[in-house]
């Protein structure tokens, strides 16, 4: 029988009016890949911060057994002290510092007030070699993608001694090539002993790496499944108890499908890199999408999706931006800055909504209006009761859940935050919709939530460009879908007459340059 590393028993967390955890018991084997599974604000997350000393001993109740022996972590330091290392799904690195600096900032090799600099980028180095980096740990962490920053904050916990690795949603901002590889990396550390607890919505990423999968449901553990049979648990089976009901249809069927005339179009688009100018991060794209319409754009990470889609949306990234734009027929000239892009009727759904998305500081009160605040407003002065109103309507019909429009929007799952950024954009009023990775780091049940809403949007005769890393959600979303690959278009096909298959084909195609 293995050796259990960790036990956690009857684990309570409260927050003001919020019973985060509920009498929660997990336990970890030595030697394991342990999924822990849930809805957006089920307690995954609390659960980890709890066990990793980030909530210390004394604000909850029940006991942390850690190699045996009763555990009462006062900070994140006692935890990583007996090698539980927790990696979140932000990556916690300073860009204008070096991977070395990173690797050991606030663990740094030497004496107090004399840093081995040598020793540093020489264990630092090591690391990485370890995780499969080979970049120099003198590399500034601005000039590597997000890819491989995730496998520097993997070598940087390695260096922590780490016995016990938590990750947090580690893929959720990788291309299937890299989150294959790190899944991969998980397995091979596996083979050399070490314990790891994995964080993650994607279901087929648990059902590929993991040897036990925990459900957690409203704060509570559902269920321990063991997923060491000859067939991997189904996804459906581990939904099922993340939900509390199957659920037999992913995406949302789409009734009366009416596509009217074209709303956007862009011709011979091309963008330039703003810190090097003489790269084309979008190259001659051309597009179109119509009332009604849902057009997914699919493309590997680094393919100039985001790119297209802000340049588009005010010229908010790029230089020397060129090429020709028509909304309803007519040509315009876009100026530089948001605000000229929602007079034309254009909002942006960020894929950074706690970044460039929404104040997490604020309430949702506050969010909701941002992009709006003239309808809200006389004179420049807001009408707050106005402005409750709006919010309110909005909570009801996008089914947010929060106790009241007051919550400060960083208190929310998720889920709930990818809402209140859509009710953001919606009740500016726009005609074309940009969402950018619309349902990155959210459950299966919030996503299909967020699915009825761009089917709503759609059906208002709103025209949608849906962005997406998911291959099956564009798939399953779009009326028509463009191919995206190193900046250009290099297909484009109706959804019922592509297959992933045939996706993936036209961009291996387009990149060896046939």
């Amino acid at each position: 029988m293995a050796k259990i590393l960790l036990e956690m028993k009857n684990i309570t967390k409260e927050f003001p009016g919020v019973k985060a955890l509920d009498d929660v018991n997990f336990k970890v084997e030595e030697g394991e890949i342990h999924a822990l599974v849930g809805e957006n604000g089920a307690g995954k997350s609390t659960l980890m911060n709890v066990l990793s000393g980030i909530y210390p001993y004394g604000t909850y109740e029940g006991d942390i057994v850690y190699e045996g022996q009763v555990c009462k972590f006062h900070n994140i330091k006692d935890s990583e002290k007996l090698g539980i290392v927790i990696i979140h799904q932000e990556l916690a690195l300073v860009p204008e510092m070096t991977i070395g600096e990173n690797m050991y900032l606030g663990n740094e090799c030497g004496h107090k007030f004399s840093i081995d600099w040598n020793k540093t980028y020489s264990e630092a180095d090591k690391y990485l070699k370890m995780v499969g980096l080979s970049e120099s740990s003198k590399t500034l962490i601005k000039d590597i993608g997000t890819g491989k920053q995730q496998l520097v904050e993997i070598a940087k916990a390695l260096a922590k001694q780490a016995k016990l690795l938590i990750l947090d949603e580690p893929t959720s901002s990788l291309n299937e090539e890299d989150s294959r590889a790190l899944l991969d990396l998980m397995l091979s550390f596996k083979k050399q002993g070490m314990t790891m607890i994995i964080i993650s919505h994607k279901l087929n990423e648990v059902s590929y790496v993991a040897d036990t999968i925990t459900v957690v449901r409203d704060g509570a553990t559902i269920e321990t499944i063991d997923n060491h049979g000859t067939e991997p648990v189904s996804e459906e089976r581990i939904i099922k108890g993340m939900v509390g009901r199957e659920m037999t249809n992913r995406f949302p069927r789409r009734e009366d499908v009416v596509i009217g005339d074209t709303m956007l179009e862009v011709s011979d688009w091309t963008v330039h890199h703003p810190l090097y100018p003489e790269r084309k991060v979008v190259d001659g794209v051309s597009m179109y999408v119509r009332k009604g319409e849902v057009v997914g754009i699919y493309g590997l990470m680094g393919a100039g999706r985001t790119e297209l889609a802000m340049s588009i949306f005010g010229h908010t990234y790029g230089t020397n931006i060129s090429g020709s734009m028509k909304i309803k027929g007519k040509a315009v000239k876009v100026k530089k800055g948001a605000d000229d892009a929602i007079k034309h009727g254009i909002a942006y759904v960020t894929e950074d909504r706690k970044g460039n998305g929404l104040v997490l500081s604020q309430s949702i009160k506050v969010n909701t209006s941002l992009a709006h605040l003239d309808a809200i407003s006389k004179h420049m002065v807001i009408d707050s009761d106005k402005e409750y109103a709006v919010a309110e309507e909005y909570r009801r019909k996008l089914k947010t859940k929060t106790p009241s429009v007051e919550q400060l929007v960083g208190n929310l799952s998720g889920g709930n935050q990818q809402k209140v950024l859509l009710a953001k954009w919606m009740f500016a009023e726009p005609d074309i919709m940009l969402l950018d990775e619309p349902t990155r780091g959210i459950d299966v049940g919030a996503k299909y939530e967020i699915y009825c809403i761009i089917n709503d949007l759609a059906a208002a005769g709103k025209s949608v460009v849906l962005i997406s890393s998911e291959l099956p959600e564009v798939l399953g979303m779009s009326d028509r879908i463009y191919i995206m690959n190193e900046g250009k278009f290099v297909g484009e096909m109706k959804a019922e007459d592509a297959t992933q298959e045939k996706i993936m084909a036209i961009i291996l195609k387009s990149g060896r340059g046939e």
